[in-house]
């Protein structure tokens, strides 16, 4: 494992242990890259409304719930398989193998209960997506691809480039925080 594993959350890539192991925060990084843990439930009415809109295998309600979440909430094959088959023994859902994957439809019956509750079922990925201000989640995406770069450095970068790398982290950190002083401080600076 890479000496800075532990900073990026521990996950698989260069900035983290193989086989994607657990940072200080645990599985999945750091608390501000996550929003709230999932509700039992929102996987099943999750899938039911998402197949309510089309025909999706369980991959892809996977990748549909993660993106429409905004990466909050990407729920576990272990959730999502065994809400498909509980809704497809109730006779919600049927499943039918095509291309090597199957691929879930709602039933008729299945169709009437997302009608029927409708307001109930919502967009449960809606309450999972971090209430942050405008702007942030490109913020965390660049910090993140900034940790991807630092790691490349330490991988690959000579003594000079590491020096460097520092160097050009000391001045951004210290460049941050004057951003964050500038806001508290109501008088301009007015240096000629």
């Amino acid at each position: 494992m890479s000496e800075f594993g532990f900073l990026f959350g521990g996950g698989p890539g260069p900035w983290g242990p193989p086989g994607g192991g657990r940072g200080p925060w645990g599985r999945g990084g750091p608390p501000w890259a996550r929003g709230p843990k999932a509700r039992k439930g929102n996987v099943r009415a999750a899938i039911l409304v998402l197949l309510a809109e089309a025909p999706r295998n369980g991959y892809q309600i996977i990748q549909e719930i993660n993106e429409r979440s905004h990466g909050a909430w990407k729920p576990s094959p272990g959730a999502v398989y065994p809400a498909l088959q509980q809704l497809a023994d109730e006779g919600l859902i049927r499943g039918e193998e095509g291309e090597g994957r199957k691929t879930f439809h709602l039933t008729d019956e299945g169709r009437a209960h997302v009608e029927e509750h409708a307001d109930e079922l919502g967009e449960p990925w809606a309450e999972m997506t971090p209430d942050f201000g405008e702007g942030v989640p490109d913020l965390f995406k660049q910090a993140a691809q900034t940790g991807a770069a630092v790691m490349q450095i330490v991988h690959s970068g000579s003594p000079e480039q590491v020096a460097q790398a520092k160097d050009v982290l000391n001045e951004t950190r210290r460049r941050l925080y004057r951003i964050l002083a500038e806001d508290d401080d109501p008088t301009p600076d007015t240096e000629e």
